[in-house]
């Protein structure tokens, strides 16, 4: 009986240390929730306070001997500074009889006046004397490149895969003559080019020269689109022999249309056999631009074998002893590319606007196709390269 009521005791008393256990971790809980609270309106009535101050801020910028603005905005006239002491002065009182209903009201006010600031930035963005809606987005999303394709926005996301450029955007000036440069530390780095076809007729080379051009792509040639087809251009011959005896750097451009690996090799050899007898001192350039129009032979490529396609033709010229190059514009180099598997070939870059609108690592930028040069009777596309090869 005796150890029955001791079995009961000891039970009680456990009991009553769970129990005593349990009631200062509530007390403990209770306690921190109090104290953070206490914070939380601290903080609260912190806030509260200095927006106050805030409201009243107004009044400081008025003397108060004789109503004048301590700092006065230009052109303020006595009847303004005035004005401004009397709605100063209704803020100040108007602050001090804030009630929750008119923080409340206030801050709905500063939401609404932030709103306007952003759509009002978006308004400057779309309808400046360069604005348009893809300026505005691409200022707004630089984490992706973003193209109209289709009728419709494309947001394609930048690459960690693909090697970047390091070009500041602030260093990029353009000539009162309205050609594109790359400064740095006051020195032009950049070097000015141009590329021409059969479009640009009669080219007088030494007067190109004498313009400071220092290198032209030439296109030597192109698959036709239709027909697949492999043709010289008309002016070739002409053009590189000008610009080599003229002493401006050449270099060649194809425009492809390939579909399989092979013509994409048929091409390349083609291109290196008509190469013989010049010097091409600047790279050999593979051209995948769409037909627009989805009319071209090659449109229906998928990503995965226009990328093989250009591998195949740019390892066909290094292999001849050329540099191979890629010409391009943000669908290319975006939509009908794979750029993880290009990096080892260098960039040549097509867009037309004041600003260079590329993260990845170019060697060249066509930044207008209505340029105009001395002896060259059309307009032609100007570039800035990043190097001379």
């Amino acid at each position: 009986m005796q150890t029955k009521r001791i079995r009961t005791l000891h039970i009680i008393i456990i009991l009553l240390l769970i129990t005593t256990i349990i009631a200062l971790t509530f007390a403990g809980v209770m306690g921190a929730l109090y104290v953070r609270e206490v914070k939380e309106v601290g903080r609260l009535q912190g806030e509260r306070e200095q927006l106050l101050a805030d409201q009243a801020l107004p009044a400081l910028s008025v003397g108060v001997e004789d109503g004048t603005s301590g700092n006065p905005e230009p052109g303020m006239d006595g009847q303004d500074a005035e004005s401004s002491a009397e709605v100063a002065a209704a803020g100040q009182d108007t602050a001090l009889n804030l009630d929750d209903a008119g923080i409340a009201e206030l801050m709905q006010s500063k939401e609404a006046e932030v709103e306007q600031s952003i759509k009002d930035r978006m308004k400057e963005l779309v309808t400046g004397e360069d604005g348009s809606p893809l300026k505005m987005l691409r200022s707004f999303f630089p984490e992706n490149l973003i193209y109209s394709f289709e009728n419709e926005y494309v947001f394609a996301p930048v690459l960690d895969g693909v090697a970047k450029h390091s070009l500041l955007d602030e260093n990029f000036e353009k000539t009162p003559e309205g050609l594109m440069q790359y400064v740095e530390n006051g020195t032009v780095t950049s070097h000015k080019g141009i590329d021409v076809s059969k479009y640009q007729g009669n080219i007088n080379w030494n007067a190109v020269r004498e313009e400071g051009i220092e290198y032209a792509f030439i296109r030597l040639g192109l698959r036709g689109y239709e027909s697949g087809k492999i043709v010289l251009d008309d002016y070739y011959d002409a053009n590189i022999k000008g610009a080599n005896e003229a002493g401006v750097g050449a270099g060649v451009y194809f425009f492809t249309q390939a579909v399989t690996v092979e013509e994409a090799q048929e091409e390349a050899a083609f291109v290196v056999e008509h190469l013989a007898g010049y010097d091409v001192s600047c790279p050999v350039v593979f051209d995948v631009e769409r037909i627009s129009g989805g009319k071209g032979r090659a449109d229906q490529l998928t990503q995965e074998q226009r990328t093989d396609i250009t591998i195949a033709f740019c390892d066909a010229i290094r292999a001849a002893g050329y540099t191979p190059m890629i010409y391009g514009n943000v669908v290319c180099f975006t939509r009908l590319l794979d750029m993880t598997r290009l990096n080892d070939y260098e960039k040549w870059y097509a867009f037309y606007d004041d600003y260079m609108y590329m993260p990845y690592d170019v060697s060249c930028w066509q930044y207008t196709e209505k340029g105009k040069v001395d002896g060259i009777p059309n307009n032609v596309d100007l570039n800035i390269s990043f190097k001379m090869w």
